[in-house]
């Protein structure tokens, strides 16, 4: 058998039901049970045939609406920051803390951490006792995910004191899990205005391509992701002078460019409209001159231009280039929802330049 996913005791309930209604057996298995009657994260499991079916009903499933329903807290407006004490996470911290002053925000940090245990395979019902050695080892990984957490705490409240970071309200969440699956639940349940996560850039190796975290949460999240390079030059938005916004010729795009807007508004930028593509295709000039003027009546005093970047050296080289030529400080996108199956076969120019660029990349999901 395999896991198909990892969900408080309810969701994967939920998740079991839908999957057996469509003939698909699957059972639940224990990951954390530290309450004797209270469940934690838990494991749905079916058999490795069914894996491909079952990860298309999967892809159509969102909890977003029940994680609304089961939550009574008022919507913060706060910035999120997952964290993993690294050095590209103290990168990330130094733009989330501008971010959220520019923005009259609070800064969330959170870090997920998981336990290396599992309980007997054997389903259970409302009640599971641990055994005693696995309780053990996750007070043994939460004491030390929570010493690295203070420590950031500490390097943080220095850089406030000497003036390196702005003075702004932030708290520390530690939840257990996997990463982008609980990143993504907290982003719809509470509704983030933005989330800052740190990534290796250039340094990423090609292995990370498909497991990163950054990269799962900009696909699988509607909330605007920034993810900012450790390689990178620019510690906020109030640094950015030229910024670039890849366009397809969507509608979304209009949306999303409002987004933009919202985080860009108090300073002074030039927006270069960008389109990628050959250039024999005369249409796509006229369809970006089309985009300037619109956007032109809606931001009378942003200054824009627009671009077909051709491809001819590669995807990710040409855009690199684009960046270094007209001194570009961030890469802004919209990104539509696409299934398990194109993501990790057709990696989109997001991911693609995740792993390629020392350029803060500004995601957000098409609505």
């Amino acid at each position: 058998m395999v896991t198909v996913a990892i969900h408080t005791y309810e969701k994967a309930h939920i998740l079991k039901t839908i999957l057996e209604s469509e003939g698909i057996p699957a059972v639940i298995h224990g990951v954390r049970m530290i309450e004797p009657v209270i469940p934690g994260n838990v494991r749905v499991r079916i058999n490795e045939s069914d894996l491909p079916r079952a990860l298309r009903i999967i892809e159509e499933i969102d909890f977003s609406e029940q994680d609304a329903k089961t939550t009574n807290k008022e919507k913060l407006k706060e910035i999120l920051v997952p964290v993993d004490f690294s050095d590209y996470s103290l990168t990330a911290c130094t733009f989330a803390f501008r971010l959220a002053r520019d923005l009259e925000c609070e800064v969330k940090l959170m870090h997920v951490f998981f336990t290396p245990f599992y309980p007997a395979s054997v389903p259970f019902g409302d009640s599971f006792t641990i055994q005693p050695a696995d309780k053990s080892i996750y007070q043994d990984v939460k004491s030390k995910t929570e010493k690295e957490m203070n420590l950031l705490v500490d390097k943080i409240r220095k850089e406030v004191e000497t003036g390196i970071l702005p003075d702004v309200s932030f708290q520390t969440l530690l939840v257990e899990g996997l990463p982008e699956e609980e990143i993504i639940s907290y982003s719809k349940k509470f509704r983030p205005t933005a989330i800052v996560m740190g990534t290796r850039g250039r340094n990423a190796k090609e292995m990370d391509l498909i497991g990163s975290v950054t990269a799962e949460v900009m696909d699988g999240c509607r909330t605007p992701v920034f993810a900012i390079p450790e390689g990178t030059q620019v510690q906020g938005v109030a640094e950015m002078r030229h910024i670039v916004f890849l366009t397809n010729f969507q509608e979304r795009e209009f949306k999303a460019f409002d987004i933009m807007m919202q985080f860009l508004k108090p300073y002074k930028v030039k927006i270069y409209l960008a389109h990628i593509a050959k250039n024999e295709d005369v249409w796509n000039e006229i369809k970006l001159s089309g985009i300037q003027k619109r956007f032109a009546e809606l931001y009378p005093h942003l200054e824009t231009e627009y671009r077909v970047i051709d491809p001819n050296i590669g995807l990710e080289e040409s855009l690199e280039k684009f960046v270094k030529e007209h001194q570009i400080d961030m890469i802004s996108l919209s990104s539509s929802r696409r299934n398990i199956f194109a993501r990790m076969f057709n990696p989109g120019i997001a991911r693609r330049m995740l792993f390629h660029s020392d350029t803060p990349l500004l995601v957000i999901k098409g609505l």
